[in-house]
């Protein structure tokens, strides 16, 4: 009987708890790298495309037993490519997988804006085709606000001129995954012609249908800001109109947690659906970023339709640091070191990174998700290799309670992932060298 009275005492306790207005953050947690899993997580079963290789390279470092062992709960997938040279210098991939399974979501955060770059990049190709438009990733791009939640943009105080245009995002989405500069790349783009292009270009499961950092809804993401590109002298030359998404989305039963607060800071105790969210399997982010690196190795049908030109921009973006921008300026702001954004390999070091070695990536965290995908080369040693990767590290699996396990968990996860591969590259035998030359850029300011 007293068990009994104790069990109903402690139930009400918790059902009063998913009403509650949100407590005030704890203490974060020790930094233990092992998991905590709730009795009422639903347990993922081992679903993961594993290559031995791959497996075994993990398996045989200490830090990552935990991982190997757990990667259910934490939700681990790792494409390691190996990239080996012919004599003509033609690359041959090899990839090597740990856990992955496109069925298997995750939120993806900001790596979305990658292929988003590279598809306003298109559009604007697409524009100027045939016709007399002649605008550009440099042209002034205004834009207006014409729809609930949409918000005009007029200026760029980042710019030398004071100007917005398409280049402007790009190399703020690139270099500090700028989520305002995101938003208006979307806004040019539109997530019909998102979903449509990447359907056409054979990345089937990926969703982008959202702005980032703005809680709109629905139909406020499916109608997308008027466009204005301006001459030197101040006259429109393209304006693109108000446009709307009509196009159906595929029925989807995404969820993440156990619980989640909701937008008025209430404990909700059931996962949190994010059907509605966007959507990119690692597999499909890997490949976009092998069609940068090495556009010549996807068939014609299924690579970005961008300039030489406009390839390198991204890749010299991709790779160019903070504390090396000129415009927009981030060497004086402490939040930006140089290692910003580049998880794999360097984790959350904030001193400065290796002359020698060049990370070409793009990350994503969010909601306790934590994703990098990079080529990585060493010009000094010759080494080159790609890596991508995504780990859950949010320990109670609450989401939105600002309790994740970035630091203590992800980040170094990240880091020595990046050194276990780089380590293993720097050993391993290559016939042929790499010439990395057409990696090298001169970046803004040095």
């Amino acid at each position: 009987m007293r068990n009994l009275l104790f069990f109903i005492i402690i139930s009400l306790f918790f059902l009063q708890g998913c009403s509650l207005l949100k407590p005030p953050a704890p203490p974060p947690p020790p930094v233990v790298f092992s998991p905590v899993v709730p009795v009422s997580v639903k347990i993922i079963p081992d679903y993961g495309k594993t290559s031995p290789f791959l497996d075994s390279l993990v398996k045989g470092n200490a830090f990552f037993d935990t991982v190997r062992k757990s990667r259910k709960n934490y939700r681990v997938q790792i494409i390691y490519t190996q990239i080996d040279r012919s004599a003509d210098g033609s690359p041959n991939l090899t990839d090597y997988y740990f856990n992955v399974e496109d069925s298997a979501y995750f939120y993806p955060a900001s790596t979305v804006k990658l292929p988003v770059c590279l598809l306003a990049l298109q559009k604007l190709g697409e524009i100027n085709n045939g016709n007399a438009h002649c605008i550009d990733k440099n042209t002034t791009m205004l834009t207006e606000a014409a729809y609930s939640g949409q918000t005009a943009v007029y200026n760029d105080p980042t710019t030398l001129d004071g100007k917005p245009s398409i280049s402007q995002y790009i190399k703020k989405v690139l270099m500090v995954s700028d989520n305002d500069a995101y938003n208006r790349l979307y806004e040019f783009v539109g997530p019909e012609y998102i979903k449509s292009q990447l359907a056409k270009r054979n990345y089937p499961m990926s969703e982008i249908i959202h702005r980032l950092s703005i809680p709109l809804t629905e139909d406020e993401n499916r109608h997308t800001n008027p466009i204005k590109f301006l001459d030197e002298e101040g006259f429109p030359i393209f304006i693109q109109p108000l446009q709307y998404n009509l196009t159906p989305y595929p029925v989807r039963k995404d969820s993440i947690g156990i619980g989640y607060y909701d937008a008025d800071n209430k404990l909700v105790c059931h996962p949190m659906n994010f059907s509605k969210k966007n959507r990119l399997p690692l597999t499909e982010l890997h490949r976009i970023l092998t069609g940068i690196v090495f556009p010549d190795v996807l068939p014609a049908a299924d690579r970005f339709d961008i300039s030489a030109e406009d390839r390198n921009f991204i890749l010299k973006y991709m790779s160019q640091l903070p504390t090396e921008s000129a415009s927009p300026a981030y060497s004086d702001d402490l939040d930006y070191y140089p290692a910003y954004c580049k998880f794999l390999l360097f984790g959350a070091e904030k001193g400065s990174m290796p002359a020698n070695i060049r990370v070409f990536n793009k990350v994503g965290d969010a909601y306790g998700q934590l994703t990098d995908a990079a080529y990585v080369v060493d010009f000094n040693n010759k080494v080159e290799f790609m890596l991508s990767a995504t780990i859950y590290c949010n320990h109670d699996e609450i989401i939105n309670d600002e309790i994740y396990d970035y630091e203590t968990i992800g980040l170094p996860f990240m880091k020595q992932l990046g050194e276990l591969i780089y380590k293993h590259e720097l050993k391993r035998n290559k016939k042929i060298l790499p010439d990395l030359s057409e990696f090298k850029f001169d970046y803004d300011k040095k």
